[in-house]
């Protein structure tokens, strides 16, 4: 489970103990989401090298002393989510090179009369909490001076002793999630000088008479604030934001997923100084229930004309007040994305006077439906150059429309646009129209530098004349199959082309002639296997000239058809050295053989029917029948003999009957000849014979030589034959009659042997 850095990953294997066998080589190990319930003291002993443990997410309830005195080197310590129910000192004592500790989420109530931290001198990072924290006392952060991240998840934290977090000089972030105003007042005393970015999460203020409690943090030198899942009122909100305002280096101002109950009617005005120092707001998310309800704020307009930057993202704004934007001075970035903006609540909101310092402005997954009352209603924005409005529905455009003066760059991808005309502005540098309905493109834009296209039916590239300084341009997705010489000649300053995943044949010349050719410096080029290509030929982002393709990638048909005539010739030689030395006939002879196999080896003695089974030629036919069966079934007491021409049974697979009439025969004789070794079935049966009675070793065999064989003769596969003819007696037919009657006798004698 460990890779080449030596990163191992354990996690999820239903472990009750950390596994033997750790090694000093170990960099990272894993062991989140199993069921260990111990840290043992020589558990991790040989991981010397361990700069990161994941322990999260098990059943850990303890510790042995001296556990982590191995892992001087580790740098991060996971052990959230299990059941530690206090901490110890001597746990960290050791890890003096720890930068990231997690121990939030146990059952631990307080941290201990004293510092468990004491030692971790390069602590960067310290996440800590759970539903039964309820206590912090002095000189638990003894030690910690410096944090680039605290989190205090304390839902339940009811005492916390003055001074406690003092000790730190400086925390970049704190995240602080409370319940109880009075402990975070206390807090945050502590934190007016450390804390640059203060993080509350899931509070609730709702209550103005505790809000006073919170006065303290107009005194703080943090730059930013966020509010995460929180709750505001309409009777709470005018004295949170104369708070905020009275803070002295507040920069930045934020709020996400919270919730504000009430339509905007503050009845307690704002007592605060416009802040010399806040400049962005951001609000994502805010849960308004009663939206349509809300009013103009005209409570808010003397302290928001020193904001550059606001964004107010999915909190279903329908309208800005004509006033509200007439104040924002100063403001150069507007994020209204994912809102209920209309073409009619566009143009209330950037009326005359409003916005006068924007440049750039987000109004995409909106309502908008008319592009050309959409560029009016911001045609006086004289320094808005960035303008995105995106993912609305705006279908068909007039040819016709006005635009701010200075608008360089304009995107208009995913708006339903089946069709370009002379209403895209013609000042623009870059214009995005990807995820349209576009087929073609022929506007005259000579200042534009990037084009996106992407995601469209395109058939082509666009008219280079129109676009002559063109230096990106995006063409992924389209249905382009290929580029002529003409199309490139103007896109001499071209050095980036993104035309992947389109219907190009692949060509080693094709990309060739786009850098010779076209001079393009560099080249995003793909084949997906869904197009004509067999396989991805991707080339992204690097020199053309420097690109190195593979044989198939340049010349895929020629190697197919040479692929294809050398399998063509393997299998005809294999066929020819199959033939030559029989291999079909060993495949059939191997098949046989294993049907056989699964038949005992010898019939039981009642099963035996026969003294011998005589296998021979046809061509010896004469000899058997009318000389050898004439002898053996009529001498006394006769042999009984299976002939196939006789006994098989009709209807039963031949290779059936030969296999069990050799193994119901005492004896099986083969009448050897010219004829014999030429013949198909002698083989089978000779080859049957072998498998099963060769191999046991007997003399079941009884071999007669009705003529001279010459040696070359038998077939090189019957190797047993050779052997046997080799090492054993057989009976040979003499021509001689007196010869004979020897020949009858010790047949007889062998077939009764």
């Amino acid at each position: 489970s460990c890779d080449a850095a030596q990163s191992c990953n354990c996690s999820s294997m239903g472990l009750d103990f950390i596994p033997s066998g750790l090694t000093g080589k170990m960099t990272t190990l894993n062991l989140a989401h199993n069921r260990i319930k111990q840290i043992r003291a020589h558990d991790l002993q040989r991981a010397v090298n361990l700069r990161a443990l994941l322990l999260q997410s098990n059943q850990i309830s303890s510790i042995e002393e001296g556990s982590f005195d191995s892992l001087g080197k580790l740098e991060l310590l996971d052990l959230s989510n299990n059941s530690l129910a206090h901490l110890s000192p001597v746990w960290f004592g050791p890890l003096f090179s720890l930068q990231h500790l997690y121990i939030q989420g146990n059952s631990y109530s307080d941290l201990g009369t004293s510092s468990p931290f004491s030692s971790l001198r390069n602590l960067s990072s310290l996440h800590l909490g759970n539903p039964r924290f309820s206590t912090i006392r002095q000189g638990n952060f003894e030690g910690i001076t410096h944090l680039s991240k605290l989190w205090i998840n304390g839902s339940n934290l009811s005492r916390y002793e003055p001074g406690s977090l003092k000790s730190i000089k400086k925390i970049n972030h704190m995240i602080i999630s409370v319940r109880r105003t009075d402990v975070f007042s206390a807090v945050v005393s502590d934190l007016l000088h450390s804390a640059i970015w203060l993080d509350v999460r899931k509070m609730a203020f709702s209550i103005p008479e505790k809000i006073k409690l919170l006065r303290i943090i107009s005194f703080s030198f943090a730059k930013k604030i966020s509010f995460k899942q929180c709750l505001f009122t309409d009777a709470t909100v005018p004295r949170i934001v104369s708070i905020l305002e009275n803070m002295p280096k507040l920069v930045e101002v934020e709020m996400k997923d919270c919730r504000l109950l009430g339509t905007g009617r503050w009845d307690t005005q704002i007592q605060a100084n416009q802040s010399q120092s806040l400049r962005v707001l951001t609000i994502e998310k805010l849960s308004i229930e009663e939206f349509y309800l809300f009013t103009d704020l005209r409570s808010v307009l003397s302290l928001v004309s020193h904001f550059t930057k606001i964004t107010v993202e999915n909190t279903k704004v329908f309208l800005v007040p004509c006033r509200l934007s007439q104040q924002l001075l100063s403001l150069e970035y507007l994020d209204l994305s994912a809102n209920l903006l209309g073409d009619q609540s566009l143009e209330h909101s950037a009326c005359q006077g409003a916005w006068p310092s924007l440049q750039t402005l987000n109004l995409s997954q909106n309502s908008l439906s008319d592009l050309k009352m959409t560029g009016k209603s911001l045609s006086h924005l004289r320094n808005l150059n960035l303008l995105d409005i995106s993912e609305n529905n705006f279908g068909e455009i007039p040819d016709t429309c006005e635009w701010p003066d200075q608008l360089k760059y304009l995107n208009l991808s995913s708006t339903q646009i089946p069709k370009l005309t002379p209403c895209i502005p013609s000042t623009l540098e870059v214009l995005d129209v990807s995820a349209n309905n576009l087929q073609e493109f022929g506007l005259q834009l000579p200042f534009l530098k990037e084009l996106y296209l992407a995601k469209n039916h395109l058939k082509t590239l666009p008219d280079a004349a129109g676009i002559p300084h063109l230096v990106a341009l995006s063409m992924s997705r389209n249905k382009l199959n290929g580029f002529s010489k003409e199309e490139f000649e103007s896109f001499k300053q071209m050095q980036l082309l993104d035309a992947s995943s389109n219907n190009f044949i692949c060509s080693c010349e094709f990309l060739s002639f786009i850098h010779h050719e076209a001079g393009i410096a560099q080249v995003l080029v793909g084949w997906p296997e869904n197009y004509l290509c067999d396989s991805p030929l991707v080339v992204r982002g690097a020199q053309v000239g420097a690109v190195q393709l593979s044989l198939m990638e340049c010349h895929r048909s020629l190697l197919v058809s040479l692929i294809c005539a050398l399998v063509f010739l393997v299998v005809l030689v294999l066929v020819a050295v199959g033939y030559k030395y029989h291999a079909v006939w060993y495949l059939r002879m191997t098949w046989a053989w294993l049907q056989a196999k699964r038949k005992p080896k010898r019939a039981p003695p009642k099963d035996i029917c026969y003294d011998a089974f005589v296998s021979y030629s046809e061509n010896d036919s004469n000899w058997v029948e009318n000389i050898m069966v004439q002898q053996l079934e009529q001498a006394c007491p006769p042999f009984r003999l299976c002939l196939h021409k006789r006994d098989f049974v009709p209807g039963k697979w031949i290779v059936d009957n030969i296999i069990d009439s050799i193994e119901k025969s005492h004896k099986t004789l083969f009448v050897l000849s010219e004829h014999f070794v030429q013949s198909e079935w002698c083989k089978y049966e000779l080859d049957f014979s072998h498998f099963r009675l060769f191999d046991e070793n007997n003399d079941a065999a009884i071999l007669i030589l009705l003529e001279p064989i010459q040696s070359q003769a038998i077939p090189k596969r019957f190797c047993k034959l050779r052997k046997i003819m080799n090492t054993k007696t057989y009976l040979e037919w003499p021509p001689g009659e007196e010869q004979q009657e020897m020949f009858w006798f010790n047949l007889k004698v062998a077939l009764k042997s």
